[in-house]
């Protein structure tokens, strides 16, 4: 090892070097006096190497198993209700147009606040949530962020808009609308590292993308549901011209988010441990190189025990003798919780990125977020200026046609690029790569944005439609699906959730400025403008990528392990040097 973070080292070599060092090291005790023999060491050598053993596997990597279906049922529900409850304040919005303003548009800097609520909530969340899921481990936080959601679900249903004045009810709204985000934010790093932490390296990325790919469903059922509730109440709008009757409409779209919500809590709140979690907690304290082999073993033997749960490995193996032998050190047999919760965690934190090596990984996946965001959820939350392109605005006919329409434009939209740029990232990111397809993600979404801001005003609409959807789809066959990968690879178990708390919370900070900024701009700039600005915004994220390193096969919390006896080592060369 050159003392790097394995930029340059695949994780077999880091993997290898490890077993080896573990597989040589001789009996020794410990500073409270036990012996600790290599009999750990000499199991793990009988363990088969995760790297090689997965590559080995013959299932194409998409197809999942009966345990992996029932993770991404539990996990994913989170990111379709980030994309139902983010993206479907558009058509409510234009719903409270005709229910506080008789169809007029809403104050921009309401309607800004409002549409930037569950962002500016979602970086509390994000970060909050992240922090604890280190700090008190998975168990312990995981479903707190559902109920919250479920919580300010309920609270927004209740916004008195027969009470209170117009602005006084978009506020109203709005404030419910940031704690549903710090909810909907605290399932980012929640989620993520629950998947990474279950999944073994084969299929750790196609997981997390299986994962992330609900939210273009969210999106997508979020504009089929508007449809549907508007098809309901197009007797009462149309032929009995009550258009007030609009406000039992939008609620309607946003309380049906709360079925999935409720039908995934319980699987949530008892969801156990990962054995990967609690292994990670032990290396980080070991307090000698054989505490250390020790915790190395416990990382590979948890990763051994989730291949059975999963279905990968039978229990008939060596593992199964894995899973029964008892560890040595004092940490094996403390709780979790108490490992974690140790008071230097944050300090644990801050150390960690303070090495330049360590540091680039989280600017670079914060940035990239960030960068990100800014055009993707500028472009998506102000769709109307693209529905009027292509013709979906609903500027003209009844206020039932209007809003049918819009809401039809947004299904479209959806249809042709969100959905299938997710399943492409699924179908392909572990045989492309995480940086690769990142990297033409944000180029290609860099191209149609620069057609769209040179040709805004001449495109004809099947030519807007045609180069909207590419853009759509590059976001999601691209950045949009690997900025939420990469933190869950990159960074170790300990780490992990804290660290893609933050890149979240950068990518959300994004999205917030993209809100609030977006019409403002617009109305002074000129959208053409405001487009050429997103294409800036995507070519210095490809930039920033470079930082990365391709995460495939790649196993942080072994590289980690490595870099701990790399320095154990030299410090213990350097105090042979002064003892001499």
């Amino acid at each position: 090892m050159d003392g790097s973070t394995g930029d340059h080292a695949p994780a077999w070599c880091i993997e290898a070097a490890c077993r080896a060092r573990v597989a040589t090291m001789p009996e020794q005790s410990t500073n409270d006096g036990h012996t600790t023999s290599n009999t750990t060491t000499e199991l793990a050598r009988h363990t088969s190497d995760l790297a090689e053993f997965e590559l080995s596997e013959r299932r194409a990597v998409f197809l999942l198993t009966r345990t992996e279906l029932k993770l991404l049922g539990i996990a994913g529900v989170g990111f379709f209700l980030d994309a139902y409850d983010l993206f479907v304040i558009n058509p409510v919005a234009t719903m409270l147009q005709y229910r506080l303003y008789g169809g007029k548009h809403l104050p921009p800097n309401l309607e800004g606040f409002m549409k930037a609520g569950a962002n500016i909530g979602s970086v509390i969340g994000q970060f909050a949530f992240g922090y604890a899921a280190d700090a008190l481990g998975r168990k312990a936080v995981y479903g707190k962020e559902l109920m919250l959601i479920i919580l300010a679900t309920i609270l927004t249903l209740t916004t008195p808009t027969g009470s209170l004045s117009p602005e006084h009810s978009l506020i109203y709204l709005a404030i419910f609308r940031i704690l549903l985000g710090v909810g909907v934010g605290g399932d980012y790093p929640m989620s993520a590292s629950i998947t990474s932490d279950r999944s073994n390296l084969r299929k750790r990325g196609t997981m997390l993308a299986y994962i992330f790919s609900n939210q273009g469903w969210g999106s997508f059922m979020g504009s089929l549901i508007t449809i549907i509730v508007l098809a309901a109440y197009k007797h009462v709008m149309e032929d009995k011209g009550e258009v007030s009757k609009v406000d039992g409409a939008w609620r309607i779209v946003v309380a049906v988010s709360l079925v999935p919500a409720f039908g995934t809590l319980y699987q949530r709140l008892t969801l156990p441990e990962s054995t990967r979690f609690k292994a990670s907690q032990k290396l980080i304290n070991a307090r000698s190189a054989a505490e250390e082999g020790d915790a190395i073993a416990e990382i590979k033997k948890a990763q051994a025990g989730d291949d059975i749960k999963f279905g990968r490995q039978t229990p008939g193996n060596s593992n199964e003798k894995l899973e029964s032998t008892p560890s040595k050190s004092d940490e094996d047999t403390a709780p979790p919780e108490e490992v974690a919760t140790k008071k230097a965690h944050f300090a644990d934190f801050v150390k960690y990125f303070s090495e330049w090596r360590h540091a680039k990984l989280l600017i670079g996946t914060c940035t990239c977020w960030f960068l990100l965001d800014i055009a993707f959820y500028g472009i998506n939350l102000n769709q109307n200026v693209v529905l009027q392109q292509i013709g979906y605005d609903g500027t003209t006919g009844t206020p039932w046609n209007r809003l049918f329409k819009i809401s039809t434009g947004n299904m479209i939209i959806t249809a042709l690029g969100f959905v299938p740029g997710y399943y492409a990232s699924i179908l392909t990111i572990e045989k492309l790569g995480r940086k690769w397809i990142q990297i033409q993600g944000f180029l290609m979404a860099a191209l149609f944005l620069g057609i769209l801001a040179g040709k805004f005003h001449t495109l004809s609409k099947p030519a807007f439609i045609v180069n909207f959807a590419f853009l759509q789809f590059f976001f999601n066959f691209g950045a949009n699906t690997t900025t939420y990968c990469y933190p869950a690879e990159v960074f170790p178990t300990r780490y992990r959730a804290t660290a893609h708390g933050l890149s979240a919370a950068a990518g959300k900070a994004g999205a917030i400025i993209s809100a609030l900024a977006f019409n403002t701009l617009s109305k002074d700039i000129g959208t053409p403008a405001v487009l050429w600005i997103f294409f800036g915004c995507c070519i210095a994220g490809a930039g920033f990528t470079l930082l990365l390193p391709e995460v495939k096969a790649r196993d942080p919390d072994l590289i980690l392990a490595e870099e701990i006896r790399a320095e154990r080592d030299a410090r213990a060369r350097q105090q042979q040097e002064e003892a001499k």
